[in-house]
């Protein structure tokens, strides 16, 4: 910001130095945001460990290892490309700056580039905290966005149990295994519909405790994306900066990416939970079956959705519709400096 300050007026210095105060802005809001919902994390970890919650089979163990998978390979992409970019940003003084001392980001520092050690100290303490900043990131986002895929699991869970209903072979059994079979049943339903109801409220406690999260992630995404694509349209492709930023705008957009899929998922693996349910042997059962089934029924016809703001559902139709705008928003202006440019030649 006093960098901003010093230079304003100066629009490529000041446009040079947004997105990395626009970047460094949402880390903050995203830190702040978790500090002050610790109490909703606590209860949420505390969910997480509830007997409902917990593994009956080998094949519901399998089910949370495979979302955990998923989610670990999608945030270990996130990673690795956002420490290529701060690589890429730190060699960007040694190879386009060649022959002068400058910092790899223009900001304000309390010490100058053309005295040692005060440039090597300087120049380390841009790059230390640019990556631990990048940690902090994966750290902020690994936390919200698992327990979403948890919520998956979860649901996928469900649906193993619901198709474990058993099938009652009347001519084969007497009444009294009938009936074994029948309660048996039942109970595996109730226990569905309770594991479902607690599904849903660890849910919309995760939308509680992170909707301002989300919200900023997906407005933010959208500014720094649009501030980097036009440094792009100015910079030389042929230098380091280039392809700093170039990669810089993939990882905005794989954050957003993984955002909206991770929503995306929770919604499509809810949505056709209640099909599920017509797929057993519902047909077979007892009349207090067959009341507990409409009850469910009518419970899980809704697919949870994940809201950002409480107001913009995470999907891939989101994501899809934030890049298209992206792209409508620069095609003007790539045209505009196009012409610029050929109206100085």
């Amino acid at each position: 910001m006093i960098y901003i300050i010093q230079v304003w007026g100066d629009l490529e210095a000041v446009s040079q130095a947004s997105y990395l105060l626009f970047t460094q802005a949402c880390l903050c809001f995203k830190v702040t945001v978790l500090q002050m919902n610790m109490d909703l994390l606590k209860d949420l970890l505390r969910r997480m460990n509830e007997k409902v919650f917990l593994p009956q089979s080998a094949k519901h163990e399998s089910i949370l290892k495979l979302q955990a998978k998923r989610i670990k390979r999608l945030l270990l992409a996130f990673m690795i490309s956002s420490q290529t970019t701060c690589g890429l940003w730190a060699l960007k003084p040694l190879f386009d700056d060649a022959g002068s001392r400058n910092f790899p980001f223009d900001m304000w520092m309390p010490v100058q580039p053309e005295f040692s050690p005060q440039y090597e100290l300087g120049y380390a303490f841009q790059l230390v905290t640019i990556c631990m900043s990048a940690y902090m990131y994966f750290g902020v986002d690994s936390v919200t966005l698992s327990m979403v895929i948890f919520a998956c699991a979860q649901v996928d869970i469900i649906k193993d149990k619901i198709l474990s209903i058993q099938h009652i072979q009347k001519e084969n059994k007497d009444q009294h295994e009938i009936k074994e079979i029948l309660s048996e049943n039942y109970n595996k339903l109730i226990e569905c519909v309770k594991h479902h109801q607690a599904v849903v409220s660890f849910t919309q406690l995760v939308e509680d405790a992170y909707h301002t999260f989300l919200l900023f992630q997906l407005v933010g995404s959208v500014g720094l994306i649009c501030m980097s694509a036009l440094r792009i349209l100015v910079v030389d492709w042929r230098s380091m900066q280039f392809f700093s930023i170039l990669t810089y705008v993939s990882v905005m957009i794989s954050q957003l990416f993984v955002c909206c899929w991770c929503g995306h998922e929770l919604t499509a693996t809810s949505e056709d939970l209640h099909t599920v349910l017509t797929t057993c042997f519902w047909y077979e059962q007892d009349v207090r079956f067959m009341r507990t089934l409409y009850f469910a029924l009518m419970s899980m016809r809704r697919p949870m959705v994940l809201r950002a703001g409480h107001y913009i559902s995470l999907s891939r139709q989101t994501f899809v519709s934030v890049y298209m705008g992206v792209d409508n928003d620069l095609h003007p202006l790539e045209k505009r400096i196009e012409e610029n440019e050929y109206g100085d030649k």
